[in-house]
């Protein structure tokens, strides 16, 4: 009877075993938690901070440089930027530029008539003519001639020449021409320089001076102009 009852028993124990001492709950137990570990530090690189306030400003300065554009490149390869710049130009104030004028005035005072026998001639005429320099320049290898309308042979007074004539200055000259006895002559005066200034006056009928005819000592003598 004891064998039977250990017998049932023991079957009873070995269907019910799992091999547990005790038997495990019905749902899985949580799996214990690991202590925590260290996460290793990363160390990179400082980023670069834009637009930070510093206490020193910043200036950029812009610079240009060529572009370059390739014989097949396409206006969809690369975008292109462009920058137009306008040019300021400062134009410098135009300088006075006082040019120098030769000018020349030419005054027929009056003639008169004489007889020249020296040059073996007849009737003469005589003009008296003031030369006046008016311009900015001094006047060089002056030659006044006298023509006349009725003139006859050749006079060595026909012309008269100055080597200079300063700006400002006046003279007095005399011209000689072989003229018609006792006929009105009309007379012309031609004055030419150096720098190719050039006067004709012309005298339908040059008055007599007469007694008021200018002295022979006071001819081809600059004087300062006179009002």
């Amino acid at each position: 009877m004891k064998k039977l009852i250990v017998f049932v028993l023991g079957t009873f124990l070995t269907a019910s075993c799992s091999g547990w001492f005790f038997q495990p709950s019905p749902y899985t137990p949580p799996t214990p938690f690991l202590p925590p570990t260290n996460t290793p530090s990363i160390v990179s690189p400082t980023p670069v901070a834009i637009g930070v306030n510093t206490s020193t400003p910043v200036i950029t300065t812009p610079t240009t440089a060529p572009t370059s554009i390739s014989a097949g490149a396409t206006s969809t390869d690369m975008p292109t930027v462009v920058v137009t710049e306008t040019a300021t130009v400062t134009l410098a104030p135009t300088a006075t530029i006082i040019s120098s004028i030769p000018s020349i005035s030419v005054e027929v005072l009056g003639c008169n008539t004489s007889i020249d026998v020296t040059h073996n001639l007849g009737e003469v005429t005589n003009a008296y003519v003031t030369l006046k320099n008016t311009g900015s320049l001094d006047l060089t290898n002056i030659k006044a001639t006298l023509n006349a309308l009725d003139e006859g042979l050749a006079h060595p007074d026909k012309t008269v020449e100055m080597l200079v004539l300063p700006i400002g200055y006046q003279v007095t000259i005399k011209l000689t021409v072989d003229s018609t006895y006792r006929e009105a002559t009309p007379v012309q005066i031609e004055v030419t320089a150096d720098l190719g200034v050039f006067q004709r006056i012309g005298v339908e009928s040059c008055r007599d001076l007469g007694l008021f005819a200018p002295k022979p000592d006071a001819l081809l003598t600059p004087v300062p102009l006179t009002p």
